[in-house]
């Protein structure tokens, strides 16, 4: 049975001087197996992340814990609380307008200079040398920064900075109407049949701002520039995120299977014991983020999305059908959005009144079999 630790940390100010602390949940490791970081909830209406995790605590307190997991539901409490009327809104800072998962930092340049400062250092030494380097970087450009930083780049960097600690990082968030997906980066293709989700975005190395990214980008940049000076060496970091179905949705039995496959992913990494745990036998398709299309509203209007979540949609088969009460009476008071191409329909717009230039659907391009 492995212990669990609570505590809190405080993330932000509020103008009344009330603090904003989030819960930490944490199984120390009965050895040196990778140490993993779990959060949820960084857009305020993607809640179901948070469901997972407390299916997953139930579960890790009945087992024995191998490496370090630190757990951070309600990681984002400003965007929880951003309610207008029934919905929740906290996808974007409300004072800078910017989105709270592109708040994360990653100084490219880091991994160029460690590399040739340290090209013959052994792999060990790496590993614990450059995770120093990137804190250090990221407490001296942000968390110390003398002239400050704006309430999502304070929360993010908070964050991060516990990220940071882990060899493995997985983001739980959901879609607006959304199927299960996983966004795997291209380095690792391996450990998408891990996890129990039907649909695999494999993402390149390149840095856009979202907490997975700036948990591997620093190391898979860092092989990238052993690789250039003829060296090779492995990416000694993971990060994922999860795409847990739908926003403003929550469902104990849906989580409870989200954290089974979860479990067996760390089962597999050797965090918690072998073979307790195994991913679900199932077709599961991927696609790389370059064929990931939106499909955005020519027209507005108000939108019947026609594809079900996950449905194989051919070229020229209806996605929409767009009502215009403003034309009726005309040929085109209903109109038919077709599939510009074969596709899976991955995610659709939450509301059904649009506006021209909304993007309707979010879907694979290109894919294939895992």
């Amino acid at each position: 049975m492995s212990e669990l630790i609570s505590s809190s940390k405080v993330v932000s100010h509020m103008a009344n001087g009330q603090e904003m602390s989030v819960p930490i949940y944490q199984f120390k490791g009965s050895s040196d197996a990778p140490s993993v970081y779990i959060q949820a909830n960084m857009h305020g209406a993607e809640v179901q992340g948070n469901a997972v995790i407390y299916q997953l605590m139930e579960q890790l307190r009945g087992l024995d814990v191998k490496g370090d997991i630190t757990l951070v539901p309600l990681c984002n409490p400003i965007g929880s609380n951003q309610k207008s009327g029934e919905f929740t809104l906290g996808r974007f800072d409300p004072i800078t307008g910017n989105n709270w998962n592109r708040g994360y930092h990653f100084n490219e340049q880091l991994p160029q200079d460690f590399a040739k400062q340290y090209i013959d250092l052994p792999f060990d030494e790496i590993k614990v040398k450059f995770r120093a380097a990137i804190i250090n970087d990221l407490e001296t450009q942000l968390l110390d920064n003398p002239y400050g930083l704006n309430t999502a780049q304070h929360l993010c960097a908070t964050l991060q900075r516990m990220a940071f600690e882990a060899d493995i990082v997985l983001d739980l968030h959901t879609g607006p109407i959304s199927e299960r997906h996983l966004y795997c980066p291209e380095y690792t293709k391996e450990s998408a049949v891990l996890f129990d989700i039907p649909h695999t975005l494999f993402i390149p190395s390149g840095f856009d701002g979202a907490l997975d990214e700036a948990a591997f980008c620093p190391w898979w940049q860092l092989q990238l520039a052993y690789q250039e000076l003829g060296r090779k060496i492995d990416v000694a970091v993971d990060g994922f995120t999860l795409e847990l179905g739908s926003q403003e949705w929550l469902c104990l039995e849906e989580a409870k299977k989200d954290s089974a496959g979860i479990l067996s992913y760390l089962s597999a990494k050797g965090v918690v014991e072998q073979g307790l745990f195994e991913p679900t036998e199932m077709t599961r398709y991927a696609c790389y983020l370059k064929d990931y299309r939106a499909l955005y509203s020519p027209k507005s209007g108000l939108v019947e999305y026609l594809a079900p979540l996950g449905s194989h949609v051919r070229a020229g088969e209806p996605l929409i059908r767009l009502l215009r009460m403003d034309r009726y009476g005309h040929d085109d008071v209903i109109e038919i959005i077709e599939a510009p191409e074969d596709c899976i329909a991955i995610l659709h717009f939450a509301s059904a009144s649009v506006n021209q230039g909304t993007e309707l659907y979010k879907v694979f391009t290109r894919y294939f079999t895992l």
